[in-house]
């Protein structure tokens, strides 16, 4: 005799971006504290798929990190 196993697939809510919701069109990049939240421990960006934030805004926050990193507001790598 032959067990069926019946997978049940988990329902998961669809990620929001948070910066559409706050209906942001401009990250500044000296507004650092929201971006400690798109950071790992080691200062790495997290990706889009972790973070739930869509294409247009993944862009604009790499970018602003970048610059913050240039200007010595957010450490490049920590150690």
């Amino acid at each position: 005799m032959e067990k069926k196993v019946h997978l049940k697939r988990k329902s998961r809510r669809k990620k929001v971006c948070v910066f559409c919701v706050d209906k942001c069109n401009v990250l500044d990049y000296k507004d650092t504290g929201r971006f400690k939240r798109f950071l790992t421990d080691r200062g790495k960006i997290y990706p889009r798929r972790n973070s739930g934030i869509c294409a247009k805004h993944q862009r604009m926050l790499a970018t602003a990190i970048k610059r913050a990193r240039i200007i010595c507001l957010i450490p490049h790598c920590v150690d």
